[in-house]
């Protein structure tokens, strides 16, 4: 959270909260800027013109996806702005949060064994911080970041403490001896007790806002409550059923589809996910008309771009990033490939085709990272800072390429 969404391979995003002390990402690629074309402008191009269908290689590389994300773990773990007390670190949701969800679905297919050493160590901060709840101060406090800031960061934390356990819980064991651990249990817990009963965003958490979107803004406060019902949905053991939160599933429920309408078409498609865990988030006419948003704003390379999926400006006033990138790309294709359409998988539909083709075919080989841009401001993108937005695209797109088989 540190900021400057049932089967052994279940995929959740996140989506990770952004730089509270002044950092946004951004990763910037050499290549120049090419002509965005939506798919709905596909009737001015020849159906023929190989130009306009991506060259993509058979494969990508695993070994290269999961060298980047552990060492930009490791990065993280060893950067100052991240040490919290008792020997704990931020959970960022640009970095760790993606990171969390991407790993272990990455050392299952694999065969890894057992969490590298950075991976353990994110793992037993997130425990360690679960488990003395009560002990541990939160991430910001008002006497340094402003008044609200430690319930904003309490509220965030603990729903993502949830989303990532639950991850870890599914893929620790086959999916018919999958259970949730204690601790993910005390996470629920933790988040369930922080969720608002009354005003505006009952239902839902008061987020962290730091005014960086997507994930520190006025806007993360229906991100982070889409998350949450993803985790529950997803969770073992039946936990959705389970009595003792009924009442607080009923009030997320109605929170996620009270709000959904004045929703960014991102924070819909984490919505979406969640429909896919829960049934009767969406109405039959929300789910048909965003899975023709989704189609329209397609690029003819087959890839997304955040910056079509809502309407943002950059405090530094420059102009947005309209290529396709991997954060938009590995998201929606990783949603789509879950989500029914008229009653048959998306998986084989030709949106999700192209947009594999263009994930394999952008993947960088030589750090294995994919390319994403900031929402918020033009970073350096040699600056660790300026590749916190290629970390959750990297995260996203092996995500959504495991999600194929």
């Amino acid at each position: 959270m540190q900021s400057i969404s049932n089967s052994p391979k279940r995929f959740m995003f996140v989506l990770p909260l952004a730089a509270a002390i002044a950092v946004a990402p951004l990763f910037l690629l050499s290549n120049p800027p090419g002509k965005t074309v939506l798919a709905a402008d596909k009737a001015s191009a020849k159906s023929g013109d190989k130009a306009s269908t991506p060259s993509a290689s058979p494969a990508w590389d695993r070994q290269a996806a999961e060298r980047y994300l552990d060492s930009r773990e490791v990065w993280w773990q060893g950067w100052d702005r991240t040490q919290k007390d008792h020997g704990t670190y931020c959970i960022s949701c640009h970095t760790q949060m993606p990171y969390g969800m991407a790993r272990p679905i990455l050392r299952q297919e694999m065969g890894e064994p057992a969490p590298t050493g950075a991976e353990q160590a994110m793992l037993d901060s997130i425990k360690k911080r679960v488990n003395m709840w009560k002990d541990v101060e939160p991430f910001y406090l008002d006497a340094k970041y402003g008044a609200g800031k430690e319930i904003e960061s309490r509220n965030a934390e603990s729903v993502l403490n949830a989303v990532i356990l639950t991850s870890y819980d599914l893929t620790n064991s086959a999916v018919s001896q999958a259970h949730l651990s204690d601790t993910t249990r005390t996470a629920f817990d933790n988040a369930w007790a922080l969720q608002s009963k009354t005003g505006p965003v009952a239902g839902a958490w008061v987020w962290q806002n730091f005014h960086y979107t997507p994930w520190e803004s006025p806007e993360s406060e229906y991100h982070g409550a889409a998350l949450m019902a993803l985790a529950v949905g997803e969770a073992p053991d039946h936990y959705r059923d389970d009595p003792k939160i009924s009442a607080n599933l009923d009030a997320l429920r109605g929170y996620l589809r009270s709000h959904y309408e004045a929703q960014p078409l991102l924070n819909k498609v984490i919505a979406l996910w969640a429909s896919t865990r829960l049934p009767d988030l969406l109405t039959p006419a929300q789910h048909a008309k965003l899975l023709e948003d989704l189609k329209a704003r397609q690029h003819e390379d087959g890839g997304w771009s955040l910056t079509d999926l809502g309407t943002w400006e950059r405090v530094d006033n420059s102009k947005l990033e309209t290529r396709s990138d991997g954060y938009a790309t590995g998201l929606t294709v990783l949603v789509l490939e879950q989500t029914p359409i008229n009653g048959q998988s998306a998986m084989t539909g030709p949106e999700v085709k192209r947009g594999i083709e263009w994930l394999i075919a952008n993947q960088d080989k030589t750090t294995g990272s994919w390319p994403a841009w900031s929402l918020n401001k033009n970073r350096d993108p040699k600056s660790n800072i300026g590749l916190f937005m290629s970390d959750a695209a990297t995260s996203y797109a092996v995500l959504a390429l495991d999600a194929r088989k």
